[in-house]
């Protein structure tokens, strides 16, 4: 098979196809706002509202999201997410599977807990 037919190889942890997923090495270095109103730059929200208020469960589990959905820097993770918040909202956020493995792989206590025998 030439280089033409050959099946693009699959990173570990994508993002999107073609996008590896961004994550923090250390949870602690995650001091983002945890209250007021945060607006997201247009590259990582393209929503014409990028406007946040961490008050709303619903809006914070958005912001969240899109941060770790879209982050391509490290600076981006740092500047919007909050450690804490991120371990409560864990369990409730959509997120692509690659995103979702690639942090539980680097953040083990970010896994579901293991569901024991009985």
């Amino acid at each position: 098979m030439d280089e033409t037919q050959a099946p693009r190889r699959r990173r570990a942890f994508e993002a999107r196809p073609g996008r590896s997923a961004l994550v923090a090495p250390d949870l602690a270095a995650l001091r983002g706002p945890t209250s007021g109103v945060v607006e997201l730059p247009l590259n990582i929200s393209w929503q014409p509202n990028r406007r946040f208020d961490l008050a709303s469960d619903h809006r914070r589990r958005s912001l969240y999201q899109n941060v770790l959905r879209e982050a391509a820097q490290y600076e981006d993770l740092h500047t919007f997410l909050h450690r804490d918040t991120l371990l409560e909202l864990w369990p409730r956020l959509l997120l692509p599977k690659g995103v979702r493995a690639a942090w539980e792989h680097a953040h083990p206590e970010l896994r579901p807990p293991v569901a024991r025998a009985a």
